[in-house]
């Protein structure tokens, strides 16, 4: 769950919605290691020059942006859900887009801001949900919805407040792990037991959700489905890319609203 304009941190009762307490004690105990790169985020950092591969280019190909210019989201104001220490929040900012970075774990804000004030990134970091961002009206052109969805209690309500808090037109990129036996002998028995790359218990395989199922929950939503990738680990270079047809462990999708 992941700068630096300075904001308030309530840090008494956490937000409510469909937060689980128990996924969010997680985060929190991990919150200190975020911008560690070898430490429990390791496989994160790993992972996240795929992911803002696939990031940018969904939202420059929505948006008609191009890449080559020096802030092409210049304009565009997103959400980062889940947003953990910041590490898409930053780029994010980098790249033009105002960003709002937020995460039901407390102790995740103060370290993502002081991250991006040493970065001198401006940065609007809350502790907060997405429904409580929705109905406060909150509205965004874009939003990062990035491995939380097997993290809730309840995946579609959290998903439809994803879709009330993007704008008409606006894009919601989801990523999320695969739930089969692979996706257990690499995610949960691999990457917490063997490599302990995470601490164990990290992810719950029974929240995994296959691409066909995350489909449906976002149409149920109300949004509409555009597209999706894999995104395939080679532990011999120790890179992350994009593939068209392996989902079988992760997975991201693009889906917009057009209502």
């Amino acid at each position: 769950m992941s700068k630096g304009m300075a904001k308030e941190v309530k840090t008494g009762t956490a937000p409510q919605g469909t937060v689980d307490a128990a996924e969010v004690a997680k985060f929190e105990a991990m919150a200190a290691e975020w911008w560690d790169p070898n430490g429990k985020f390791k496989p994160l950092h790993a992972m996240n020059p795929c992911r803002l591969d696939y990031i940018t280019r969904q939202i420059a190909a929505e948006f008609r942006r191009d890449l080559t210019t020096q802030r092409p989201f210049a304009g565009l104001r997103l959400l980062d859900i889940g947003c953990g220490g910041g590490l898409l929040s930053e780029p994010m900012a980098r790249l033009g887009a105002t960003v709002v970075g937020a995460d039901a774990a407390a102790r995740n804000i103060p370290v993502a801001q002081v991250h991006a004030a040493q970065s001198g990134l401006e940065i609007d970091y809350r502790h907060t949900t997405a429904e409580d961002l929705a109905a406060a009206g909150e509205r965004f052109d874009v939003v990062l919805n990035m491995e939380v969805v097997e993290h809730v209690s309840e995946p579609l309500r959290y998903l439809t407040a994803c879709h009330d808090l993007l704008k008409p037109g606006g894009l919601m990129v989801c990523s999320t792990l695969n739930r089969n036996t692979k996706s257990f002998a690499m995610a949960i028995v691999g990457a917490e037991y063997v490599m302990r790359w995470l601490p164990k218990g990290t992810h719950d395989w029974k929240k995994f959700i296959t691409p066909d199922e995350l489909h449906d929950l976002i149409r149920g939503a109300g949004l509409d489905p555009v597209d999706r990738k894999g995104m395939v680990f080679n532990p011999v270079s120790w890179r992350w890319s994009l593939s068209d047809r392996d989902l079988s462990v992760n997975y991201v999708t693009a889906s917009v609203r057009r209502d």
